[in-house]
C-alpha cells in the first residue's frame, strides 16, 4: 500500500530537522502499534542521512554490538567494542557535532527491560553534548512511554523539544483508500472498514493486500483461520497491562457490550473498578469518559466507551467468542459477527459522522445529549462557538428511520444553551457517508 496524507505531520517533522542543523532535537512519536510510526519516519527521513535502531528485549552488549554495525552503516565510526549504550550514544552524540544526521530509536520504551539505567545515561549524555543531532524516539507502549518523559521523577523528563501523538487515518483517508483499490464501493463497504480497522493503517493494509474490497470479503479475511485480526487485541494489550490484563480485559469487554456506566461493571466484576477505569483512560488511553454535552465537568451521568474501532469490535465479537476460535469453527464466529454487525455498525457510523462534521466545519466542541433518565437521547451536538453555529444530528443506517420532527422537539431540553446559536437539524444516514 502506497504512502497515505500524514501531510502535517510530514511538514512538522521537517521544521524540526531543519532546526536540528542549528541546535539539537529530541522528538518523540507515540501511538498505538500498527498506526504508521515507522512508515511515517522513514518517509520524511527520504534522501536524508540517517541511522535506524531498534530495541529489542535482549543483552545490552549484544544490543550495542548490532547497534554498531547499522551505525557504521552510515559511516559513523564507533571505536573499541562497545558494551552499554551509554558508551554507544556518547560516541553518537560526539560525532554529531561536525556532522548533522537523524537517529531514530524505534520501541524506545523496550530500553526498561534492557537496562533501565539507559534512560539516565541518555539523560547525562544528551545534556553534556551540544550536537547537530536530529533524534527521534518513537513507541507504542502508551503507558511506559508517558511515563519516561512527563513524569517529573523521570531523568528524561523535561528533555523534549518535540512530541508528536500520531491517530489513526481521518475518515476522508479511509474513503481515499477504498476508493483507489475499490472505485464502485458501496457505503456499506467504507462503514465496514472504518468500523473493524479504526482508520489504523497496518490494518486497512492487511485488507487491501488480500484483495479485500468489500464488507463480505472483509469479514471473511477476519474470521480466517491465519487472520492476525483474531490475536491483534490480546498482543497489543498484554504487554501494557501485564499481570492484570484478566480484570481488565473483562472491563473493555463489558464497555463493548454496552455496560457503560461503572455501577453496571462493578456488579459484574464483583469488585469497585473505579482505579481500572481511571487507569485505563489516563494511563493507556483506552478509554474516554463522556458526559452530556452542556453538563458540569463534575456530574456523575457518565458512560464510558472505547475510543478504538478494531479493539471495540474485538472486545465485541472476538475475545467473548476464543472458544469457537479454539475449536478452528471460524464459520461460527463469522455468523456471529454478522447477527450482530447492524447493531454495532450503528453505533461506529456516529463517530463516523462526529469526525466528518469535525472536519468540514469549524467545530470547536462536539459530543452527544441525553438526561439524567437517559430520555431525549440525541446522537450528535456539534458547536461552532466562533461562528455561533450549531448542528443536531439524528443517525441511523436507514433514512427512513429519522424523525426530524421528533428530533427538533427532543432537542428543546436544550434550548436554553442554544438561544444565540443558528441551529441545523440534520439527518445522517448510510446514504450521507
Amino acid at each position: 500500500m502506497k504512502f497515505y496524507n500524514r501531510d502535517v505531520e510530514l511538514k512538522l517533522l521537517e521544521k524540526n530537522d531543519a532546526q536540528s542543523h542549528e541546535t539539537a532535537c529530541f522528538q518523540v512519536v507515540v501511538g498505538r502499534r500498527r498506526i504508521g510510526k515507522t512508515s511515517l519516519l522513514m518517509e520524511s527521513v527520504k534522501g536524508k542521512k540517517v541511522a535506524y535502531l531498534f530495541v529489542m528485549r535482549k543483552n545490552e552488549h549484544l544490543l550495542c554490538s548490532e547497534f554498531q554495525r547499522l551505525l557504521e552503516q552510515i559511516g559513523l565510526k564507533i571505536f573499541g567494542t562497545v558494551a552499554s549504550f551509554k558508551d554507544l550514544f556518547e560516541q553518537v552524540m560526539k560525532y554529531a557535532i561536525d556532522e548533522h544526521f537523524t537517529l531514530i530509536i524505534d520501541e524506545f520504551q523496550e530500553f526498561e527491560y534492557v537496562n533501565p539505567s539507559i534512560f539516565s545515561d541518555i539523560q547525562f549524555v544528551w545534556d553534556q553534548y551540544k550536537s547537530k543531532i536530529n533524534l527521534i524516539v518513537c513507541g507504542s507502549v502508551y503507558s511506559l512511554m508517558t511515563r519516561i518523559f512527563e513524569h517529573n521523577k523521570e531523568p528524561l523528563f523535561g528533555r523534549l523539544t518535540s512530541k508528536l501523538i500520531l491517530q489513526s487515518f481521518k475518515v476522508d483517508t479511509v474513503k481515499e483508500i477504498l476508493t483507489d483499490y475499490n472505485p464502485n464501493y458501496k457505503n456499506e463497504d467504507l462503514l465496514c472498514l472504518y468500523a473493524v480497522t479504526g482508520g489504523v493503517a497496518k490494518y486497512i493494509e492487511l485488507l487491501m493486500d488480500a484483495k479485500a474490497k468489500n464488507k463480505d470479503e472483509f469479514l471473511e479475511f477476519i474470521c480466517r483461520m491465519d487472520s492476525p485480526f483474531l490475536t491483534e487485541g490480546k498482543e497489543l494489550l498484554i504487554s501494557e497491562f501485564g499481570r492484570e490484563y484478566g480484570t481488565y480485559f473483562s472491563i473493555l469487554q463489558l464497555i463493548a457490550s454496552g455496560k457503560t456506566s461503572q455501577r453496571e461493571i462493578d456488579s459484574i466484576v464483583g469488585k469497585n473498578t473505579g482505579a481500572y477505569l481511571v487507569n485505563l483512560e489516563e494511563d493507556y488511553s483506552l478509554i474516554v469518559r463522556k458526559r452530556p454535552l452542556f453538563s458540569k465537568p463534575n456530574s456523575r451521568n457518565v458512560k464510558w466507551a472505547l475510543n478504538d474501532n478494531y479493539l471495540q469490535f474485538w472486545f465485541r465479537f472476538i475475545y467473548p467468542n476464543q472458544s469457537l476460535i479454539e475449536i478452528a469453527r471460524y464459520d461460527l464466529l463469522k455468523e456471529i459477527i454478522e447477527s450482530g454487525y447492524e447493531q454495532y455498525s450503528g453505533a461506529v457510523l456516529e463517530n463516523y459522522f462526529r469526525e466528518k462534521l469535525v472536519s468540514q466545519y469549524r467545530i470547536t466542541e462536539i459530543g452527544e445529549y441525553w438526561d439524567n433518565k437517559k430520555q431525549n437521547e440525541i446522537d450528535i451536538v456539534a458547536l461552532n462557538d466562533m461562528d455561533r453555529e450549531a448542528f443536531i444530528a439524528e443517525v441511523k443506517r436507514n433514512p427512513k428511520e429519522i424523525d426530524l420532527i421528533k428530533l427538533r422537539s427532543k432537542s428543546v431540553v436544550i434550548k436554553k444553551e442554544l438561544a444565540n446559536f443558528r441551529v441545523a437539524y440534520l439527518a445522517l444516514s448510510l446514504e450521507d457517508m
